[in-house]
């Protein structure tokens, strides 16, 4: 089934910095701040959340579609995208800008400074849902003003969609929030999401489920849990083999929930996917360096639960 993946294509360029940054920030100087950090090691990722979903989904045997926009600096994007055989036919490119990119500085105690410019995602509002032709779909992501006429697109166009505002979240006030969720089909948050879109919206979880097919709460360490037809299905975290980065482990488990709805698997099956994905992903660094099979995510899903998903 044609999956639509609305969203950002991103270089996140990610420097560590061999030392602490406690040791380098002085806290009675916070208001004069003015400090450099010595970055010998330096890598530039692919990312963004369409991106890495459409990988993902890639590699599961699904088919995805991107629909992104990106600068005069995406050749090297685009060139992994024809490499992968992912069709870039509804990604734009938007003259005169850079492509959406996050500058990420690590310390040795894992503390993180990050500095994030969105360049073309902002014109993300340019692309039109209706000329993809899609079956399914989700708003991920992106521009606000872009997300916000996807998911009208998507349900003009009755095509089915996961609302996943993800860190854009804070963009969006209660009642908008809301509008979204009356459009969607399906909704995923982790935890801290969750709690501010109930904030936002006075609503209980389980209110705002009952006007959904499913919503689903991610919680790290924790597993997960989705809200579907009256039901809590909790899906336990899968094991990984390392943990190395957790940088787009939310992106992998929704590429196995979209497989799931998309293939029609029940809610634990579609739940338990998602776990899966996301174990393989954190054991490897970036959000799309990871290349495992389709027949070795199904032993790993078998390993984790005793049986195959498919």
């Amino acid at each position: 089934m044609s999956t639509l993946i609305c969203g950002s294509l991103a270089f996140d360029n990610i420097m560590v910095f061999p030392d602490r940054f406690k040791n380098h920030i002085l806290p009675e100087q916070i208001h004069i701040l003015n400090v450099a950090f010595l970055v010998p090691e330096m890598r530039r990722e692919f990312g963004g959340c369409a991106g890495n979903i459409a990988y993902n989904l890639m590699l599961l045997g699904g088919e995805p579609m991107i629909m992104a926009t990106v600068g005069d600096d995406a050749a090297p994007y685009l060139e992994r995208l024809d490499k992968l055989g992912l069709p870039r036919t509804h990604v734009r490119q938007i003259g005169g800008s850079f492509t959406a990119q996050a500058f990420i500085t690590t310390d040795l105690d894992d503390n993180q400074i990050t500095a994030f410019h969105p360049g073309a995602m902002s014109f993300s509002h340019l692309n039109k849902v209706e000329s993809a032709n899609a079956k399914l779909g989700i708003v991920a992501p992106d521009g606000r003003e872009g997300m916000m006429q996807h998911a009208r697109d998507f349900a003009d166009a009755n095509v089915p969609f996961i609302f996943d505002p993800g860190q854009g979240l804070p963009m969006f006030s209660g009642d908008e929030l809301l509008d979204f969720i009356k459009l969607a089909d399906y909704a995923c948050f982790n935890d801290y999401e969750a709690k501010l879109l109930c904030d936002r919206t006075g609503r209980s979880l389980e209110q705002l489920a009952a006007s959904l097919k499913a919503l689903i709460v991610t919680r790290g360490a924790d597993g997960s849990e989705i809200h579907a037809g009256g039901q809590r299905y909790d899906i336990p975290c899968v094991e990984a083999d390392n943990v190395i980065d957790p940088t787009g482990c939310g992106d992998a488990y929704r590429s196995g929930l979209l497989y799931g709805i998309a293939n029609g698997f029940d809610w634990t099956t579609t739940g338990r996917l998602a776990a899966v994905m996301g174990a393989i992903k954190i054991a490897h660094r970036g959000g799309q360096s990871h290349q495992p099979s389709r027949e070795e995510i199904g032993a790993r899903y078998q390993r984790a639960f005793g049986e195959l998903p498919w």
